[in-house]
C-alpha cells in the first residue's frame, strides 16, 4: 500500500479573493500556487459537468490550505455548530494562543476567548468570510 501524506485541505469559497486576503491577513499564510481547471478531468473527477474552478494554494507549513471557487457555484452548505454532521474546520498550531487572539483583526469574530482544554493545551475557533469553521490550538 502506498505511504500517505497530507498534502492540502480543500476549502470551497464563494469569493476567492476575499478568502485569500482572510488567510494571509488573519492566519499570516502565503501564496504557493494559482491556477484554473476547467477541462473534462476536474469535471469528470468531481461530476460536475462543465464546472470551471479558480484554485489558490495556500502554504501552512506541512500541508497547503487549497481555496476553490467553482463556476458554476453549488448550493450553500452552511452549519451553524461544530457538533453538527457535516461541520468541518481547518486547524492551525501557534506557539502562543494568547498572543495570537489580542492580534486578531476587529473583522474577525472568535466564538469565545482561547479555552483550556483538558489534554493541557488552549484552544480557540472562528469563521471564515464563508463561515467555515477555524480552530488556533496551542502546540
Amino acid at each position: 500500500m502506498a505511504t500517505l501524506q497530507t498534502h492540502h485541505v480543500g476549502v470551497v469559497v464563494s469569493d476567492l479573493d476575499e478568502a485569500v486576503s482572510f488567510y494571509q491577513d488573519t492566519l499570516g499564510l502565503s501564496i504557493a500556487d494559482e491556477f484554473t481547471l476547467g477541462d473534462d478531468g476536474i469535471a469528470t473527477a468531481i461530476n460536475v459537468e462543465g464546472v470551471t474552478g479558480d484554485f489558490v494554494h495556500l502554504d501552512a507549513g506541512s500541508a497547503r490550505v487549497e481555496l476553490i471557487e467553482y463556476d458554476p457555484a453549488g448550493d450553500d452548505i452552511t452549519t451553524d455548530a461544530i457538533n453538527q454532521r457535516g461541520a468541518k474546520h481547518i486547524g492551525f498550531a501557534v506557539d502562543d494562543i494568547d498572543a495570537f487572539y489580542e492580534n486578531l483583526p476587529d473583522n474577525v469574530e472568535p466564538i469565545s476567548s482561547p479555552q483550556p482544554i483538558e489534554i493541557g493545551t488552549s484552544i480557540l475557533f472562528f469563521r471564515d468570510p464563508d463561515g467555515n469553521f477555524v480552530e488556533v490550538v496551542e502546540a
